[in-house]
């Protein structure tokens, strides 16, 4: 399992020659390294008097992005998972017409399970830098600068995501889950692009 590697082990199998892990895994350690962060001014707040009025507050934000953290560093190993996957269907024989069309359909599905895992991430990420934008309001100001790191690192992820769910799509016959997965993309995108805007915001005004 990728997870229970090294730092070092990670980044010598992301560097190798091997498809994976690849871009998929990487953005959930990301967004996964994001969410930590944002943990971590949220224990600095909690752990501190001066900021008692939002101990409760910034518990619950805690909570919320260690579900989030827990959930991305499941998909590091389940996005490779995925990948292989396609790589086993594009192996599979195709000497007659009906293991043609075997084939055919199981790449199909594997393109399919490989668009929704990083869809789930981009997901996941959009929450990370909701929580990170809230955590930045209310938090420690002296880890104003870690909240705001943490909201940047998810978005870079989230984007990071989608276009592993892009590349995907672009190989899948099936029009209406392109079509409705697309959309939900853009939604993820917009809503991104106005928590964004007020990360900076506050960021501007604490750091």
């Amino acid at each position: 399992m990728l997870t229970g590697n090294s730092i070092t082990g990670f980044l010598a199998e992301l560097k190798s020659d091997s498809p994976a892990p690849g871009g998929g895994s990487a953005a959930a350690l990301v967004g996964a390294i994001g969410a930590a962060l944002g943990i971590m001014v949220g224990n600095l707040t909690m752990h501190n008097e001066k900021y008692e009025s939002v101990h409760e507050e910034s518990r619950k934000l805690a909570l919320d992005l260690e579900a989030c953290l827990i959930a991305l560093e499941k998909y590091i190993d389940e996005d490779t998972a995925a990948f292989t996957g396609v790589m086993k269907a594009y192996k599979l024989p195709k000497s007659t017409e009906d293991e043609k069309q075997m084939r055919s359909q199981a790449i199909q599905e594997a393109l399919k399970a490989a668009s929704k895992l990083p869809f789930e991430v981009a997901h996941d990420c959009l929450h990370v830098l909701e929580l990170s934008e809230k955590m930045l309001s209310i938090g420690n100001a002296n880890a104003a600068s870690d909240a705001a790191v943490a909201g940047r690192m998810a978005q870079a992820a989230m984007w990071s995501a989608i276009y592993n769910v892009r590349i995907n799509l672009g190989s899948i016959k099936d029009r209406d889950f392109v079509t409705n997965l697309t959309g939900k993309i853009e939604d993820i995108v917009a809503r991104s692009e106005l928590l964004m805007a007020q990360l900076v915001k506050t960021a501007d005004a604490k750091i």
